[in-house]
């Protein structure tokens, strides 16, 4: 299922584009999107840490750009990787903030690895978070039915990934890998982004309900991503389990991002 070449979520604090990029997809996506879904779909937590008493699984983790702001705002948090060397780079990173200690892990694992029947990961996340990482798969239905597997009863179910059209071509491809080389050329491959409406058909083929999908903007000029309405580039989604429908967050309003 998983495209181990493509390296990109092993960066974390070199300085350099894809570092950037990737951590203000992850400012954007933890702080607010992923945050404010959750405290929506389970409850208010401690003053503080408002994400305390949920375990979340962050998928395709890298060097823990997104694990470690989960990690701070509560949240129990375990990151898996198949790439041994991101893991290591994340956990000599989270090795030197000791708020970080008692409630990030990582594990050197693919999701087929833990979601497997009787397996130390089935039904124990109240969340999966997947930032940047369904464009680089094999096989997006198995990742769909691990998800559900791990997942306990209510669960949520948390993407931000690039849509497939020819505008994401040529901002994420061309743009990106071969003029401005935000990101290495090759980081992408434009037969594997998945429109909205495609990774919506799947998901709910496979017990999940979307919830809500919100378009995000990336400006190179600034540095700074938004949200928008159209999804035409980037796109961020929740999805639910069907089965739980009561967790509906069909109406809940977004924040306005300050980056």
């Amino acid at each position: 299922m998983w495209e181990k070449s493509r390296g990109l979520n092993a960066l974390y604090g070199s300085g350099d584009g894809v570092e950037r990029v990737v951590a203000c997809v992850h400012s954007v996506t933890s702080d607010l999107y992923f945050r404010d879904n959750l405290l929506n779909a389970h409850g208010g937590r401690q003053p503080g840490k408002p994400l305390a008493g949920l375990r979340i699984l962050d998928v395709g983790c890298g060097g823990g750009l997104l694990t470690e702001p989960l990690g701070r705002l509560g949240a129990d948090v375990l990151g898996i990787d198949p790439v041994a060397d991101s893991i290591g780079t994340a956990e000599v990173h989270a090795w030197h903030d000791p708020d970080l200690r008692g409630n990030v892990r990582y594990r050197a694992n693919t999701l087929e690895e833990l979601s497997e029947k009787g397996g130390q990961g089935a039904g124990q996340f109240d969340a999966v978070v997947a930032s940047e990482v369904v464009e680089h798969l094999a096989d997006l239905e198995t990742f769909t039915l691990c998800c559900n597997q791990v997942l306990k009863p209510g669960g949520s179910l948390f993407i931000t990934t690039i849509n497939k059209t020819k505008l994401s071509y040529a901002l994420a491809i061309v743009a990106a890998e071969e003029v401005l080389r935000i990101v290495p050329s090759g980081t992408h491959d434009w037969d594997k982004f998945v429109s909205p409406v495609e990774l919506e058909r799947l998901l709910e083929s496979n017990g999940f309900h979307v919830e809500s999908i919100r378009g995000m903007l990336y400006n190179p000029l600034s540095g700074a991503w938004s949200w928008t309405e159209s999804t035409r580039i980037n796109y961020a989604l929740h999805a639910g389990d069907q089965a739980a429908s009561a967790f509906s967050l069909s109406s809940v309003a977004m924040v306005t991002l300050r980056l």
